[in-house]
């Protein structure tokens, strides 16, 4: 079974920048959007960013300005570029493609994300 594998995620300081990166093990079928996802303990996983395969991006209100997603469409490779990091940003991200955002589609594992302050 296919899935998405992520990479990138870290210990940073408040302030500083991680560069996350999603790749499929294999090959992706019927994928529009790409996004990520992420979710602290005790609460729910909400979207981060997404982005579709011409290039539409959508952000949360919390990461606008701060993070940058970007896709690679040959690889079906989704990055998500977060500078200027704060302490709520800590939480496990997650990848996910798929047909449309509210279709189930393929998803990662999740890579973890602290930032202290």
């Amino acid at each position: 079974q296919v899935k998405l594998v992520e990479s990138g995620g870290g210990l940073v300081q408040a302030g500083g920048s991680l560069r996350l990166s999603c790749a499929p093990s294999g090959r992706l079928f019927n994928v529009n959007i790409m996004g990520w996802y992420r979710q602290a303990p005790g609460n729910r996983r909400d979207l981060v960013a997404d982005i579709t395969n011409t290039g539409i991006a959508n952000y949360a209100d919390s990461v606008k300005g701060r993070f940058t997603i970007s896709r690679d469409n040959i690889k079906n490779t989704v990055y998500l570029q977060m500078n200027s990091l704060k302490p709520e940003d800590t939480a496990v991200y997650y990848c996910k493609a798929a047909r449309t955002r509210d279709s189930l589609g393929y998803w990662g594992q999740g890579t973890q994300v602290t930032v202290s302050s």
